[in-house]
């Protein structure tokens, strides 16, 4: 998770969505059915990147091709903070394919849904263009 951990530390979502199966499930804390698909995941991550804040991973845990990164961050002006926990699993290729993340606390939680409900059009138009250009 080392690619992983360094692109998202530098906000470098190309190198984050080159990371990505075509076929990655990616699991939000604030909704309630996942989200399948390359486009929709690499949308909602760089949605995440203009949200958070102050973001700094704390802690990697490792097992096989298994990985929890914990991390701290706040939310965007609101200046909520949260700490939370990417649960990765890779494939036999080393592309993740599924990403599933939790936040806590509570407030930060509902800071986090608000904030990315407001990026929500953006991140389904950015997905909706990366699959049509998929597709050409």
């Amino acid at each position: 998770m080392k690619a992983f951990r360094e692109a998202i530390e530098s906000w470098d979502f190309e190198a984050v969505e080159k990371l990505l199966a075509d076929d990655v499930v990616f699991t939000s804390p604030v909704a309630f059915k996942p989200y399948p698909g390359k486009a929709i995941t690499a949308a909602i991550l760089r949605g995440v990147g203009r949200v958070f804040t102050d973001f700094r991973y704390q802690r990697e845990i490792v097992e096989g091709n298994q990985s929890a990164l914990v991390f701290d961050a706040k939310i965007g002006d609101t200046g909520v903070a949260v700490q939370g926990c990417d649960f990765i699993t890779t494939n036999d290729q080393g592309l993740i394919s599924e990403f599933t993340v939790m936040v806590r606390p509570l407030k930060g939680a509902q800071a986090m849904a608000e904030a990315m409900g407001a990026q929500f059009d953006q991140i389904q138009q950015e997905a909706i263009a990366a699959m049509s250009g998929a597709d050409q």
